[in-house]
């Protein structure tokens, strides 16, 4: 407890887009319940403290922490080891936290390829060729750089997680529902899941929530929805031959993409059961291709515009496969000249 008597929160942001910090601000006026109940000793986003500030912190004097963003560099993995320290409850916030989201793509090309691509590129105004350093030499001192990783790793691959919140961003009003939860149990009046729950989220898919009718149509091709010159508004996307991620995805969200005539996207991650959300996926979309023997599927999915984004999008970094090959050898060697 802090010295009002309040339970301690803070979030950190690591690898991630900022977006899940709106969406901690989207709860509106329940964000009044947070400064009600919580003193907010460290969120680097919306106000002024120090990594020391921490540090000087007795072990898990933090109640609850949102951690959001995935894994990159060494500065990312040392606040991930000094927030579980410092906390009671440790939450994996968002996608990039569960899962690796957008950044975890990036496990699909070598540290050289990102730097090339990022400082080298046509878009850059770079005519030096200035490359990161990890040490540098300024007249106050030596800085030092955090060091880029071969991979993105989620935060449960790093440290231990109580909690996970999938979204991208979690949707605000699961985000004040988990609120009122951990408000009310920390007040004896709720009980706390058991550790290493999914919170703030279904325990279904996005199909279960989507109001659009399934037929069970079969299609012969995969389109992009843009391409299309008219789209049955209340036909289940799938069945017109888009690929919707809906089957796999886990509910929580309220189908908000479907609803509006967009697929889902797959942001909030793996549904109950489902050890690899690309594979479940597969299986989803065999399921509605007319054609049964494999060379013909085969034929059907390579008409996905973009199959590893397709299926890995939000889960590249948690999946069975997590990186290419390549770059899972230049891991392995990282790790063991490092250690």
């Amino acid at each position: 407890m802090s010295v009002n008597g309040k339970p301690k929160f803070a979030m950190y942001w690591a690898a991630s887009c900022g977006g899940c910090e709106i969406a901690v601000l989207n709860i509106h006026e329940k964000i009044l319940d947070v400064d009600a109940n919580f003193e907010v000793v460290f969120w680097p986003v919306a106000m002024d403290a120090k990594y020391k500030d921490v540090e000087a912190m007795p072990d898990e004097a933090i109640t609850l922490t949102l951690f959001n963003g995935g894994i990159r560099n060494t500065e990312n993995e040392a606040m991930a080891h000094l927030m579980r320290r410092k906390s009671k409850i440790l939450v994996a916030f968002g996608s990039c936290a569960c899962a690796g989201c957008i950044p975890g793509l990036a496990n699909l090309s070598t540290r050289e390829q990102i730097f090339e691509a990022v400082y080298e590129g046509v878009s850059t105004d770079n005519p030096t060729g200035i490359r990161p350093d990890f040490q540098w030499a300024a007249p106050e001192g030596n800085l030092h750089i955090p060091e880029f990783y071969p991979v993105l790793k989620t935060l449960d691959q790093v440290v231990a997680v109580d909690y996970y919140m999938p979204g991208c961003p979690p949707e605000s009003h699961q985000i004040g529902a988990v609120v009122d939860l951990v408000i009310q149990a920390l007040q004896g009046k709720a009980t706390l899941p058991p550790t290493g729950s999914v919170i703030g989220a279904g325990t279904s898919t996005v199909c279960d929530e989507c109001p659009r009718i399934r037929n069970v149509k079969t299609i012969q091709h995969f389109t992009r929805i843009q391409q299309l010159a008219a789209i049955d508004p209340n036909l289940c996307l799938l069945e017109q031959g888009i690929p919707c991620n809906g089957p796999a995805t886990r509910s929580g969200c309220g189908a908000l993409c479907p609803r509006a005539g967009a697929q889902c996207i797959g942001c909030y991650g793996s549904s109950d059961g489902t050890l690899d959300f690309g594979a479940r996926l597969m299986t989803a979309f065999a399921s509605v291709i007319e054609g049964k023997e494999p060379a013909e599927i085969e034929r059907v999915l390579d008409t996905l515009p973009d199959p590893v984004g397709q299926f890995y999008r939000f889960s590249l970094a948690h999946s069975m496969l997590r990186a290419a090959p390549v770059v899972l050898e230049e891991e392995e060697q990282y790790a063991t000249h490092h250690h």
